[in-house]
């Protein structure tokens, strides 16, 4: 479609050398042309053109000094989106890899994510090239106050409200509120995934591995099969893996796999959950160390991993969940996925499987759910705190998890019957997608040109 690949070529000279912000809305439009055909006053009000540029992009220094007394200077990124549903939501990412052009991707795929929650939030993204390995919790506070110096002005509980994301936990998390409630003397809601302590939400550390697995339940049950006895796939070794490990187990499921950047963990007899979360959330180690307390358990290191992908992929299994980062599942994973017989993919990390391996799954015709709907049970969670802090309650766990059950089953629905609805009841991507993009495009139609 000329104006597709039209906004593309545009949108490659005003943002150049952001190859994933471009495979994102790529992907994204692709899908769109059964509406744009059949709905002219898209077109007209220029929606696709305005929605794929933010409506504010923030980029500054952070300089802070390490522990030996040195000056080191990182750059921040505040990527606020599209506010047509709500306020700015999306998380903070603290990672080396972090540049303008994968904030842009992660902002712009949060706008589609946070349409299909229902909830009343627009999409937003940041994050810095800090990374917090190796370093003590002096150069983190100290690197997390001066990133908030310059932040703060552009946040708000009404405004744009961050969360968590890669290398940014609950410490982080309280590091910056900290400094934000100095400069400013609110004590609001501006940031979710906070402590317990202090107005956290319960769920909010499980939730997107929930979500993920619970998508996963649902695409199963359409079908009339189920999760119990099936052996499952995960990649990554954080909160998301670890949570969808933890579901997983809970609705009879056997996860077998989880890696890291140092290799992939493989336990026939099922990964020990209690292992895993002592070695990753208490001690910061090496998967490989698991085998200390399991033997019989195997770890492949990334230098013996196939040449076109990953180790994780290549082992057979019913299910998959990839829980670990962008582009990780490359063509030839998803046909070894395919041939070894997995019926069903929920994407528990932002755009893990390439468009290569994403046109396979659809091919194949397999249950495969995108990551902008099976993964938003992290951004739903962070809604439902912000209605906690604004009602000053604190929901327990059982009830935050109904809640979540709850979004999860909406967002399943409404990209299934919007898939059906276009006459392509199989194609999860092209039904997120339309129902996200028709909430929001209709919502900034109807407040004008802003």
């Amino acid at each position: 479609m000329t104006y597709i690949h039209d906004t593309i070529v545009k949108l490659q000279k005003t943002s150049p050398a952001q190859a994933e912000f471009y495979q994102a809305v790529e992907e994204v439009l692709d899908s769109l042309q059964p509406i744009l055909e059949t709905n002219e006053k898209y077109k007209l009000h220029s929606i696709i053109e305005r929605m794929v540029e933010p409506e504010r992009q923030i980029m500054f220094r952070v300089p802070w000094v390490d522990d030996q007394g040195k000056v080191q200077v990182n750059k921040g990124y505040r990527i606020e989106f599209n506010s047509a549903l709500g306020p700015y939501k999306g998380g903070l990412r603290f990672h080396p890899s972090v540049n303008a052009g994968i904030i842009k991707f992660l902002g712009f795929e949060q706008i589609f994510k946070n349409a299909l929650t229902g909830l009343p939030i627009g999409g937003g993204k940041g994050g810095a090239n800090f990374d917090p390995k190796g370093k003590s919790d002096g150069e983190i506070m100290r690197f997390c106050q001066s990133f908030i110096n310059e932040l703060y002005r552009h946040i708000g509980p009404t405004t744009d409200v961050p969360a968590g994301d890669i290398g940014v936990g609950a410490r982080e998390i309280g590091y910056m509120f900290g400094q934000y409630k100095r400069l400013t003397g609110n004590y609001d809601g501006v940031f979710t995934g906070k402590s317990l302590l202090w107005g956290g939400s319960l769920v909010r550390k499980e939730a997107t591995g929930y979500g993920c697995v619970y998508f996963a339940q649902y695409m199963l049950a359409d079908k009339g099969d189920s999760l119990a006895g099936k052996q499952c796939l995960v990649s990554g070794a954080g909160n998301v893996a670890i949570y969808t490990i933890e579901k997983l187990y809970e609705l009879g499921a056997r996860p077998v796999t989880c890696s890291d950047s140092s290799g992939t963990l493989y336990h026939e007899a099922g990964i020990d959950l209690a292992t895993l979360k002592e070695l990753k959330e208490v001690r910061k180690a090496r998967l490989s160390e698991y085998l200390v307390a399991h033997p019989d358990a195997r770890f492949i290191p990334v230098t013996d991993y196939p040449a076109d992908g990953h180790a994780v992929w290549r082992i057979p299994a019913q299910l998959a969940f990839p829980c670990a980062t962008q582009n990780e599942l490359t063509e030839a994973d998803a046909q070894a996925l395919v041939a070894n017989g997995v019926i069903a993919v929920s994407e528990g990390a932002n755009m893990p499987s390439t468009q290569d391996a994403v046109e396979v799954f659809l091919d194949a015709r397999i249950c495969y759910g995108p990551g902008k709907a099976a993964n938003a049970g992290g951004v739903a969670t962070s809604q439902l705190e912000m209605a906690q802090n604004a009602s000053m309650q604190r929901w327990s766990f059982e009830e935050v998890d109904e809640k979540l059950k709850v979004i999860m089953k909406n967002i399943y629905l409404s990209a299934s019957t919007t898939a059906a609805e276009f006459g392509e009841p199989h194609n999860l991507v092209l039904g997120a997608n339309i129902a996200g993009f028709r909430k929001v495009a209709d919502a900034m139609i109807e407040q004008g040109v802003v």
